[in-house]
């Protein structure tokens, strides 16, 4: 059976291998991009090194479960934790049981152990280890022109159809909103936003620490993908910000609202925040808004300012070993503020 060890930097060209043969060349060159930042820039780094675990047969690496280390507000406490993410398995040793052996490992050296956007292999994983299924994530929509109900599903006539018939109401929720306070873009978080978090974290039954450092890496220092983030004040004080790009997919342009951060009770503040995303993506040429997010009280304010739930594949599972909880902990999912942006699903 293979051992089960952390990963150190003499692994790094193994692992670079097994990543290529695994995944194919184009795969290893794009992660190679990005491997730096995500996994030895991350704040939360216990000690400075990366949270990875490998599986060594001898001297040859057949195996490896990287993840994405956090601080996690969970049940009036803060615990280590960590995103499950990059899982290989060589490929003659796959369906061997190695990689299971590479979880439990995980999930026994953690706070908390997370997963987002599951592969079917992953997920049917997690539920042959009984894991608790919080999710799937809520996914909320909103259209701002007639072709964002489009579907590829869809034959063209019956696209067309449909937006012209839909286009009354496109227009009317698309509507621009005047702004209730002051919202301007910011390049860099400052400290400031690790005192915003702290007010608001007790407002959270569960929700990754959002302090400056870490919305710095996650947010500003990612080398492969490119956000937007804009700050909401009222006075000279801060009281939210959101954190958004836009993409071209295959069925038009999207506005992706990837996260933020207001206080729960601040409806006022999450609309407005709202607001400035509709007006950058309508000056984007954005025929919808995505958005994905768990948190009942923000998912209202969405629904009345013009979003509505679909289909959502964003399955979510969480394991906390780190905080007694009560039974039913993991069935309340009410106050739970998790989104897009807390894992690495937006690459």
């Amino acid at each position: 059976m293979a051992d089960i060890v952390r990963y150190t930097p003499d692994d790094r060209r193994a692992v670079d291998a097994l990543y290529r043969r695994v995944f194919g060349n184009d795969s290893a060159d794009a992660s190679r991009l990005r491997w730096e930042w995500q996994y030895r820039h991350n704040p939360n780094n216990p000690g400075g090194t990366p949270v990875i675990w490998i599986a060594r047969e001898g001297n040859t690496l057949v195996g490896q479960y990287a993840t994405m280390p956090v601080r996690l507000q969970v049940h009036g406490r803060e615990v280590e934790a960590s995103w499950g993410m990059d899982v290989m398995v060589a490929p003659e040793r796959q369906r061997q049981g190695i990689g299971e052996v590479l979880f439990r490992t995980w999930d026994r050296n953690v706070g908390a152990s997370l997963g987002l956007g599951l592969s079917q292999s992953s997920h049917r994983l997690f539920r042959k280890l009984h894991w608790p299924e919080p999710g799937p994530i809520p996914c909320l929509v909103k259209p701002l022109t007639r072709r964002a109900i489009n579907r590829a599903s869809w034959p063209e006539p019956v696209n067309r159809l449909v937006s012209a018939l839909t286009l009354p109401f496109v227009k009317v929720i698309a509507r621009s909103r005047p702004l209730r306070a002051e919202m301007a873009i910011v390049r860099r978080f400052a400290p400031e936003f690790t005192a915003f978090w702290d007010k608001l974290a007790p407002h959270f039954e569960f929700a990754v620490r959002r302090d400056a450092a870490y919305l710095n890496w996650k947010y500003v220092e990612a080398p492969h993908v490119r956000y937007v983030v804009a700050a909401l004040r009222r006075g000279a004080e801060l009281q939210g910000y959101v954190v958004y790009r836009h993409l071209q997919e295959p069925r038009g342009r999207v506005t992706t609202l990837v996260d933020f951060l207001v206080d729960p009770d601040d409806e006022a503040g999450m609309k407005t925040l709202l607001r400035w995303v509709d007006r950058e993506a309508r000056a984007a040429d954005s025929d919808k808004i995505r958005v994905f997010c768990l948190h009942e009280g923000y998912r209202r304010v969405l629904r009345r300012s013009g979003y509505f739930q679909v289909k959502s594949t964003m399955e979510f599972t969480v394991k906390v070993n780190g905080v007694d909880l009560p039974p039913t902990f993991y069935e309340d999912t009410l106050g739970w503020h998790v989104t897009l942006g807390d894992s690495d699903q937006d690459r």
